[in-house]
């Protein structure tokens, strides 16, 4: 928000200490970003450059016109007689468009010889030039009536600065008096949305420095015609329109602004349009509401010489609104509207409707004041790409006790600037006004908040500045919020963070804590996630954090053909931003998969994971089911290549059985000793044959293995990109309450090996097992370590080969003991599976 400084002082007197105000503001919660300068220096200790151009006091100064003739020797020349404070009027040569010969008693900005100001150089670039004289077409000219271009104070160089010749100080003032200013940028919260308007940041102003505040009062005649004769208002839900205030100004003459009401809305970064225009939006700026006027004629004539009903409403299905800016808009159920009987005239709170757009042939004038639900306003806004000055202060929160007040005070200007006649009386519906919000709080309540109390004659004067009414009580306050405080709704809490807004944090002494830190919460959940997350770094992967926003069509690439992807059901978005973030995920891997082809091009090696929710819908609720999952990604050489090398040697590649091994560690971190492996060939993503589903007590957790090669051609990524997905709620839910932990052993293990041939279709997973089950308690370790295919084994068969390890917790075993054991273990490998040791029954 840009705030002039010449404007803002209207209300409020201000510091002479400008870089302390600007601080003060910033710690008061309305941040100052930039400080822009205008024709005046700007003084020292302010977090912004100096201005490119100061006016010299005494070379650019205001000056009146007593004559305009016409240029001897050029017809687009004029002879400009001025009077500027000195003892002898001057004549200067111009071009400017907006005067005519014959013309007097305007008032203009005039730059005297040596005085600095913007100009064009040969190459179309703005530079800073300095006055000189010179002779235009055989008259010498030491002179200038000077455009806002010249001056810095716009792009515009058309025509000369005209000032309003009745509000014009005396030939000779200084031009910087009256048109130089102070900008200053404010970031304002959206909780201190009250400050959009220059009357409420003047009122911060006023109860930060302690200085009066003054603010405006509307004061115009009214005619003895009432203006409910002329036009009818209904809302059709109060919650999406709290109130609306109609107004009609008959007989308005349609023109450009004063130049002053021009000046002020450009230094406030708005473009002027007209008078009728422009006082909508001077009010915006000054009073915090925006407001809006119809061409009442035009009303009329849709509503077929009646009067006009004006409804707030709903959009219709069907409609159509043609907008301000040439746009036809298709309106649904979602965007309020203004209304009359033939159908929407204005985006309410967003933008109007071109048929009813004042222009210069309008001669009466409806003005609309109203507020409307914030979240509607925001929503409208998204979806039209319609962010203006009016939808921001609507969309953070407009008090409906703003609406009056802004009202009477566009209607005074109305009168006063385009001359018009305002009907006596307002239409205002206002079907439910909200009650006094009433908080009693006391010192104790300051020093539990602040650890420290504040002098009670501050307290008063902190909350009478911020226009809270108090009354004393014998313990404390009893304070009634003023309604246009949206932000007040936590009782004394939110009193005692104003005291200490304004007061400054910065005065309050230093106290610990005067209550126990209470006992952390063990956030079981969290604490797996994050533990899972550290164990996975640990083991060489990188974490990336994708948009929880998918598309149908990126979800349908994780089918080998995915125009026969079965249907899904998707949680949808009802106005996504792009078609490609149309609907909530359902998998991490659509964007795990678009963060690996990205970084194809700048690595050789890759190991990603993303821990994340995915959203299922719920045929029986309309909230979706929210899941979290892990989901990993290898690609690429296993390790960097080491010195010693040899040269031109091909790089180690990640395989299935290094995410396996990731896997299998991940599982042994987190005391799940009991995951199994199973081929699978139905995971649509994965090869059918280069694939496994892990499962933990008959529960699946996920699938991991090689991507199929179709996916991964549909992706543009490798066909040997690992991935695996697992559903982390299921891997915390089979983590044990309590591990059984054992010292280790101070006895020595003994090893052994076992070769056996088993059935070519037997999954090693059930080998493992049957050897686990035989080996009981001395054996404490089983691995296998070689898969054998080639000649001299019975054809359909393999051969597995297990490093066994034996050991027991309180002796020495005897190789007699070993022996048995393992002896067992072959007989169960017999007897259950049908396998034959190598070595003993075969060869």
């Amino acid at each position: 928000m840009r705030v002039p400084l010449s404007w803002l002082r209207e209300y409020v007197q201000l510091p002479a200490d400008l870089p302390a105000l600007v601080e003060r503001l910033s710690r008061a919660g309305l941040e100052v970003t930039a400080v822009h300068a205008y024709g005046v220096p700007l003084p020292p200790g302010l977090p912004a450059p100096q201005a490119p151009l100061v006016w010299e006091r005494d070379k650019v100064l205001v000056a009146r016109i007593l004559n305009i003739a016409k240029h001897p020797d050029a017809d687009k020349l004029k002879l400009v007689t001025v009077e500027y404070g000195a003892d002898q009027p001057k004549t200067v040569v111009t071009g400017a468009p907006n005067i005519a010969v014959g013309e007097s008693g305007q008032v203009v900005i005039l730059g005297l010889r040596g005085c600095r100001y913007f100009s064009m150089d040969k190459e179309g670039r703005k530079t800073i030039a300095t006055l000189e004289p010179r002779t235009l077409r055989g008259i010498l000219n030491d002179a200038m009536c000077m455009s806002e271009f010249e001056l810095g104070l716009s792009e515009d160089h058309e025509g000369i600065i005209l000032l309003d010749p009745a509000e014009a100080p005396p030939p000779g003032t200084p031009a910087a008096d009256l048109l130089g200013d102070v900008v200053l940028e404010i970031d304002v919260l959206p909780s201190m949305a009250r400050c959009l308007g220059l009357v409420g940041l003047a009122r911060e102003v006023a109860a930060l420095t302690g200085l009066p505040l003054r603010l405006p009062v509307a004061n115009y005649p009214t005619t003895s015609e009432s203006v409910e004769r002329h036009v009818r208002v209904s809302i059709a839900d109060v919650q999406l329109c709290p109130r609306y205030i109609a107004a009609v100004i008959r007989n308005v003459r349609v023109g450009p602004s004063p130049y002053w009401l021009q000046h002020r809305l450009r230094l406030a970064g708005m473009r002027p349009i007209n008078n009728i225009v422009d006082v909508t939006n001077y009010v915006m700026l000054e009073q915090g509401q925006p407001l809006h006027a119809f061409d009442y004629d035009v009303l009329l004539r849709r509503a077929g010489g009646e009067t006009p009903h004006i409804t707030i409403r709903p959009a219709r299905p069907g409609e159509t609104l043609l907008t301000l800016d040439g746009q036809k808009r298709e309106l649904t159920a979602d965007n309020l509207v203004i209304a009359d009987s033939a159908g929407p005239i204005a985006l309410a709170g967003v933008m109007g409707g071109q048929e009813t757009e004042v222009t210069a042939q309008t001669r009466h004038i409806l003005l609309e004041a109203a507020t409307f639900d914030l979240v509607s306003i925001r929503k409208t806004a998204r979806q039209f790409n319609l962010f203006s000055e009016a939808s921001t202060r609507f969309s953070r929160g407009v008090s409906p006790a703003q609406v009056l007040p802004a009202t009477q005070r566009a209607l005074e200007l109305f009168h006063r600037l385009a001359q018009g006649q305002v009907l006596a009386g307002l239409v205002d519906v206002f079907p439910q006004p909200p009650q006094v919000q009433v908080v009693h709080f006391t010192q104790r309540d300051i020093c539990r908040l602040l650890g420290c109390s504040l002098p009670e004659g501050e307290v008063e004067r902190i909350l009478t500045a911020l226009d809270f009414s108090l009354q004393p009580l014998p313990d404390g306050w009893r304070v009634e919020v003023p309604l246009t405080r949206l932000d007040i709704q936590n009782g004394a809490a939110d009193l005692v963070e104003e005291l200490a807004r304004i007061y400054g944090y910065d005065r309050l002494p230093e106290r610990l804590l005067p209550l126990e830190l209470p006992p952390p919460q063990v956030q079981q959940d969290e604490d797996g996630e994050e533990k899972v997350r550290d164990l996975l770094v640990l083991h060489g992967l990188q974490e990336v954090i994708t948009y929880s926003l998918s598309s149908p069509e990126a979800e349908a690439r994780l089918h080998p053909k995915p125009n026969h992807a079965p249907a899904t059901d998707y949680v949808r978005l009802l106005n996504p931003i792009s078609p490609e973030r149309s609907v909530l995920r359902r998998s991490l891997l659509p964007g795990l998969l678009a963060v690996v082809r990205h970084n194809l091009e700048h690595n050789d090696s890759l190991a990603l994971f993303e821990i994340g929710l995915v959203y299922i819908p719920q045929p029986d609720s309309d909230l979706p089911q929210e899941q979290r999952r892990v989901a990993l990604a290898l690609w690429g050489r296993r390790y960097s290549p080491a010195w010693d090398d040899p040269p031109h040697s091909p790089a180690p590649q990640y395989d299935f059985f290094d995410l396996k091994g990731i896997l299998e560690a991940l599982a042994a971190d987190l005391h799940l000793p009991d995951v199994q492996y199973q081929p699978t060939d139905s995971v649509p993503w994965l090869h059918p044959k280069r694939c496994a589903r892990l499962v933990l007590r008959n529960s699946s957790l996920g699938a991991a293995g090689q991507i199929h090669p179709r996916v991964a051609d549909q992706w543009q990524l490798p066909r040997t990109l690992l991935l695996a997905e697992l559903d982390l709620e299921a891997i915390l839910a089979g983590i044990p309450e309590r591990f059984a932990y054992r010292p280790i052993p101070p006895f020595p293990a003994a090893k052994r090996d076992i070769a056996v041939v088993v059935p070519a279709e037997l999954p090693a997973e059930h080998v493992l097992r049957e050897i686990r089950t035989a080996g009981g308690s001395l054996l404490v370790r089983a691995e296998l370590f070689d898969l054998y295919t080639g000649p001299g084994l019975p054809p359909g068969t393999k051969s597995l080969a297990f490093a066994l390890t034996y050991q027991a917790p309180d002796h020495t075993l005897s190789d007699k003991e070993i022996a048995k054991a393992h002896e067992k273990i072959e007989g169960r490998l017999r007897h259950v599976l049908g396998a034959k040791i190598r070595g003993k029954d075969i060869a």
